[in-house]
């Protein structure tokens, strides 16, 4: 591969100044065009994806996210629209004052200026990055994994070719190589990437978080509990767990780790009766085994380990914890949690309440879901990520998380003594 010098850097830099002269009417006309040629181009881009998939194993749990279907495309371009018809974040006064002296000073959000992706299977993110970053101002490099280079490759070509056909730069957009070589040059890459969003696994996270030195924006992985609790609804719970489990298992926010208070244990059945239908097996502690033991399928139930907690499964697999409080289900949740998205089910508002304040994470549900851990379903059009830090962003990340902001400060000839 030729050096950064002499390929996307240059490129990159120049196409996101330009992008600070586009008007928001020219990225959304841009950005309706882009998504009626995402659906006009289905076919192009699920032969790409079929190639792709040829080549893994379909029992992979990356397998569901390396695919595409017809669905799937008119979905993405359903947000690509919606994207389109959010406000621009930019330009915004966020702190106005003028000081004694006369001097006026705004503050007002401003893009990052070339955002870097780095992911794993997961072609869907090239549309929804691209759409983020466009639609606030940034240029982005994508940096994808080899399970998925086929399908990211038809689609930045498209993006491309949209981006040709309204007169704007091609290099808004940047596709690396697949190999690590260009991952290093993208962590390495100070003064040009502004940025780094990594998605995927805790391995790809770890792994940027130590070795980049452009700043990183960490999307932690997703380990996620439901605590059902004393006053937990018996059918609010089996609706949520079966939903929070087994909607798409292998996405971030799929529940991994169910808790349930010692006076509920009777119910634990009725709770997991639907799982078996999608053949989850449980890790289940001693009291919950003991419930479950004849009454969920043998092949399915397995009794729980240390090793059995802590575990972001991103496959029919869920462990079982039994507690004989919300503190020792907050504690197993402290232990264990990747601080991404944490739900109680219970009818009691004060240990609601009790659960809202004390529990560490970017999203928190009572009686919800956690399967609405989602840019699009928090009405952010699309997201690039679900942060799982607190500095600059946190849980998902829309528009208004991939700006910055800079001080304009105006006067008439002010000086300082």
């Amino acid at each position: 591969m030729k050096t950064i010098e002499n390929t996307w850097q240059k490129t990159v830099v120049k196409a996101s100044r330009s992008l600070n002269l586009i008007s928001e009417e020219k990225i959304n006309e841009t950005l309706l065009a882009l998504a009626d040629a995402a659906v006009a181009s289905t076919g192009v881009i699920l032969a790409a994806n079929q190639l792709d998939l040829a080549v893994m194993e379909t029992s992979n749990p990356m397998y569901d996210r390396l695919m595409l279907t017809e669905e799937r495309i008119r979905a993405i371009a359903d947000d690509i629209r919606n994207v389109a018809a959010l406000p621009s974040p930019l330009g915004k006064t966020l702190v106005e004052t003028t000081r004694p002296n006369g001097m006026n000073i705004r503050k007002i959000s401003v893009p990052f200026g070339v955002i870097g992706i780095i992911y794993e299977a997961r072609p869907n993110v090239s549309f929804d990055v691209f759409s983020l970053c466009f639609k606030s101002g940034n240029a982005c490099v994508l940096k994808g994994g080899s399970d998925a280079y086929n399908s990211n490759l038809a689609i930045t070509r498209l993006i491309k070719n949209v981006l040709r056909q309204h007169v704007l730069d091609e290099n808004t957009v940047t596709l690396l190589p697949a190999g690590h070589e260009a991952a290093a040059e993208m962590m390495n890459a100070t003064g040009i990437v502004d940025v780094i969003i990594p998605r995927g696994g805790k391995g790809l996270i770890d792994f940027v978080r130590k070795n980049s030195k452009v700043p990183v924006i960490e999307t932690g992985a997703g380990i996620v509990h439901t605590y059902f609790d004393e006053d937990g609804n018996l059918e609010k719970g089996k609706e949520i767990i079966f939903n929070s489990k087994t909607r798409r298992v292998s996405v971030c926010n799929t529940l991994d780790c169910l808790i349930i208070h010692k006076k509920r244990l009777p119910d634990l059945p009725a709770l997991c009766e639907k799982l078996a239908e999608k053949n989850v097996i449980i890790y289940a502690d001693s009291s919950a085994y003991g419930v479950l033991e004849g009454i969920y399928p043998a092949t399915l139930l397995q009794k729980a380990t240390e090793e059995s907690y802590g575990i972001e499964f991103l496959d029919y697999k869920m462990a079982v914890k039994t507690v004989a409080d919300i503190r020792e289900a907050v504690e197993h949740i402290s232990t264990h949690s990747s601080r991404h998205s944490e739900c109680i089910i219970t009818e009691n508002r004060t240990t609601a309440e009790h659960f809202i304040k004390v529990v560490d994470a970017a999203c928190v549900y009572t009686n919800v879901s956690t399967a609405f851990t989602d840019g699009a379903q928090f009405g952010l059009g699309a997201e690039i990520g679900i942060s799982t830090q607190k500095l600059h962003a946190r849980g998902p990340m829309g528009l208004e998380e991939l700006c910055s902001y800079k001080w304009i400060v105006s006067g008439s000839g002010q000086t300082r003594s």
